[in-house]
């Protein structure tokens, strides 16, 4: 009896382990199974590389300076009697802008004038007496003398009664004023900035290698930060004669035309020099290029057959060298032939030789129909 019980205890405990042998092998075949099943291709978006006439440019930054602008200052002191122009308006050249307390220059000038006249009169009666010998040289002499003093006199007297008044010395937009009526004005106060707004300076600073690919009269394309997406357009109309020692840099002066006053002095620009001819050049999305320390490279999206003759998509990881960047655009000088078609997102999740599958790009989807193509 005891036996039986053994045995049949026995059976149950082989039963128990035949059924745990029998689930780990089903297990072990399921991994294997799935580890040795084909890997579903990976979602990436791609595009094709163009060849397009592209035309160099040499980027560079800078600020915008008016043709004409100077800060208006008093040369005479004196009390402000009258103020003639409102802060922002435009004036043209010699219009009256400030008008100060001239009384006492005005007496001053009426007792000259008078002294003037009567030296006047002795000096003609003079020139008649000694003309007859009735008076010596030396006192027609003195009398000549007494003349230029008193015509010196008065023309010092004019002159400071003019400065004064304080006129526009040229056509521009007029600034803040800084005085009001009553100031009493030191010598060398600022009254306001004239700033000439038609035309407009841009100066900027190239490296020292960039000397022969500049000339006068080259185009230059230029962007401010006030009005973003808009970009005006100059001529380069000097070139410093002399490099910076200290940065190794070239001053570049630009010129552009400002008819709706939108620019303003001090405004910082980003401008880019136009070289002249455009040659063809292969470009693609600067979301193609992977940088790494050990080069540049993108993945290029070839067809594979299996040995049933099916066709499937793979990338080749390719190096290639890379030239100007604009505008979200990449110009490759070398590792790729134009129309091939380059990975653009989904990168980090390749490796050579991945299979993949094509979808649209969810940024490029995001964007308007009705935006505007990129310049080259």
């Amino acid at each position: 009896m005891l036996l039986r019980r053994m045995l049949i205890m026995l059976g149950v405990v082989a039963l128990v382990v035949l059924a745990l042998a029998a689930y780990k092998g089903f297990s072990i075949y399921k991994q294997v199974q799935t580890f040795s099943a084909p890997q579903p291709p990976i979602n990436v978006s791609a595009e094709k590389s163009v060849e397009v006439p592209w035309q160099s440019r040499l980027p560079a930054i800078g600020s915008l300076r008016s043709l004409q602008g100077v800060d208006l200052t008093v040369e005479a002191s004196g009390t402000v009697q009258d103020v003639l122009f409102l802060s922002g308006e435009k004036v043209k050249q010699g219009q009256p802008l400030i008008q100060m307390d001239s009384d006492v220059e005005k007496a001053s000038l009426a007792t000259s004038e008078a002294e003037l006249s009567l030296a006047r009169v002795e000096f003609e009666r003079g020139r008649s007496l000694v003309s007859r010998q009735n008076i010596s040289k030396s006192e027609f002499d003195r009398l000549a003398s007494e003349l230029q003093a008193a015509t010196g006199k008065v023309g010092q007297l004019k002159a400071l009664l003019n400065k004064k008044r304080i006129v526009a010395p040229f056509t521009g937009t007029i600034g803040i004023r800084q005085v009001d009526v009553g100031d009493f004005l030191s010598s060398g106060t600022i009254i306001a900035t004239l700033q000439d707004l038609s035309t407009l300076f841009v100066d900027f600073y190239l490296p020292e290698q960039a000397a022969p690919q500049l000339a006068v009269g080259q185009k230059v394309r230029i962007s401010v930060a006030a009005f973003p997406g808009e970009v005006f357009e100059g001529d380069i109309a000097a070139i410093n004669p002399k490099v910076e020692e200290a940065t190794r840099n070239l001053q570049v002066r630009a010129v552009l035309q400002n008819p709706d006053g939108k620019l303003l002095p001090g405004m910082f620009a980003n401008l880019e020099v136009l070289l002249p001819g455009e040659h063809l050049r292969i470009v693609v999305p600067e979301s193609a290029i992977t940088y790494t320390l050990y080069g540049n490279s993108v993945y290029v999206v070839g067809e594979e057959k299996d040995a049933e003759g099916k066709s499937s998509l793979v990338v080749e990881r390719r190096f290639v060298e890379t030239g100007e960047h604009r505008d979200g655009q990449v110009v490759v000088l070398k590792g790729l032939k134009s129309g091939e078609q380059v990975v653009t997102s989904g990168q980090l999740k390749l490796d050579n030789g991945s299979h993949v599958a094509i979808v649209p790009d969810q940024s490029l989807l995001a964007k308007p129909d009705n935006q505007a193509r990129t310049e080259y």
